[in-house]
């Protein structure tokens, strides 16, 4: 069974940096495409970037040009590091396969807070 463990999140203000980090156990990763999704109070969850196996990447419209995806096959991480952060980035963000798969489950995300 494949677990998602995510960490880095934080309290900063507006403009400042953080990274988080998803660690997947499971043979699983390295086969596929991996994405960062958030969800902010009384909002839907929403992909905000993803990471092919081959590593492309591709984002929502709101943080191109500030966030940035990567992956490390090896160490079975996904990595997000977000600049120039708003206060509309506040939510807690999640990692899980694009698409999802039912096998996966969601792991418990990472609060991210930008105060303005």
């Amino acid at each position: 069974q494949v677990q998602l463990v995510e960490s880095g999140g934080g309290l900063v203000q507006a403009g400042g940096s953080l990274r988080l980090s998803c660690l997947a156990s499971g043979s699983t990763f390295s086969f596929n495409a991996m994405g960062w999704y958030r969800q902010a109070p009384g909002e839907q969850r929403e992909l905000v970037a993803f990471i092919s196996r081959s590593g492309s990447t591709h984002y929502e419209d709101s943080v191109k040009g500030r966030f940035a995806i990567s992956r490390d096959n090896a160490r079975s991480t996904v990595y997000l590091q977000m600049n120039s952060l708003k206060p509309e980035d506040t939510a807690v963000y999640y990692c899980n396969t694009v698409p999802l798969l039912a096998r996966v489950s969601w792991g418990q995300g990472t609060q991210v807070t930008v105060s303005s």
